[in-house]
């Protein structure tokens, strides 16, 4: 049976991550890994070097307290892994998911996936962390390097489920797109739901033959296709479709340009990801 990695760290976008999870495991019929990973620079806090400041007597008695305290913390996170796993294999056993399994490692959450997710179909990971500021609506670190390094589809949990009855996706004409486009066809996670592809952006002759092209290729594979090509920025266009149409989830590629060029102009996948109110399913 296939599977989908389902990476948590206990925060609060963590029962949306196992919802979205259980509703894609059972539209793929696949099992569910859950993946939490112990990374000592964000579990551990550090001492720092004090020998310059104090005497010898002194530093020693404290590098002996600061590794009790470093053996402690470690031991916490360890158990708080734990409790958090249990939880995600409880709730997603609730949600009707009999095959799930939980890992524990220690390292990057980058790193770790690497290793991993080559024989997964999906990842599926919460927009921010528990180490993110809600407040100001960052998109967390560790989301977009997974984004940017994934060999799979990234499927990106809104803060809370929904239902999903129709999907978008936003289409450039790049290979990540056409990817998104191959998998919809193949796969069975959006068999049956409405189809929305918008081409955004500068839009000419050939940009409405190649879009009109794939939605002729996602009815053929049985979709109810609504098709659109409009001038203007992508991020606000995409954003303003979403809204006006209730999707119920974006589909897109990731990072379609240089990274000198993201540098300079921003990143239309960042902004969408970040402010974008539904799930969103990234292809790199």
């Amino acid at each position: 049976m296939s599977h989908l990695l389902s990476c948590t760290d206990g925060s609060l976008y963590a029962p949306s991550v196992y919802d979205h999870s259980a509703w894609a495991a059972a539209r793929m019929g696949a099992g569910v890994k859950v993946l939490h990973v112990l990374d000592p620079h964000r579990e551990l806090a550090h001492g720092g070097d004090l020998t310059g400041t104090i005497g010898f007597d002194a530093s020693a008695e404290l590098t002996a307290e600061l590794v009790k305290l470093e053996e402690t913390q470690a031991r916490v996170a360890r158990l708080k892994g734990k409790a958090i796993l249990e939880d995600a294999e409880k709730k997603l056993h609730a949600a009707g998911i009999a095959n799930v399994e939980t890992l524990q490692r220690h390292g990057t959450l980058v790193e770790t996936l690497q290793e991993l997710e080559p024989a997964a179909a999906l990842v599926v990971i919460g927009k921010r962390g528990e180490h993110c500021d809600f407040a100001k609506g960052h998109l967390g670190s560790e989301v977009e390097r997974v984004i940017r390094t994934s060999v799979r589809p990234v499927l990106v949990a809104s803060r809370a489920f929904k239902p999903v009855e129709s999907f978008l996706i936003a289409y450039d004409g790049g290979p990540s797109v056409l990817k998104a486009v191959d998998f919809v066809v193949s796969n069975p996670l959006l068999k049956g739901l409405r189809c929305h592809i918008l081409r955004a952006g500068k839009v000419d002759d050939t940009a409405r033959y190649y879009l009109e092209e794939t939605a002729q290729k996602l009815r053929a594979a049985g979709f109810e296709v609504a098709a659109q090509a409009t001038s203007g920025p992508a991020a606000e266009l995409i954003s303003a479709h979403v809204k006006e149409h209730h999707i119920g989830l974006l589909v897109m590629g990731a990072y379609g340009h240089s990274p000198i060029r993201q540098f300079i102009l921003g990143s239309t996948t960042t902004t969408m990801v970040r402010t974008c109110q539904v799930p969103v399913l990234m292809f790199r």
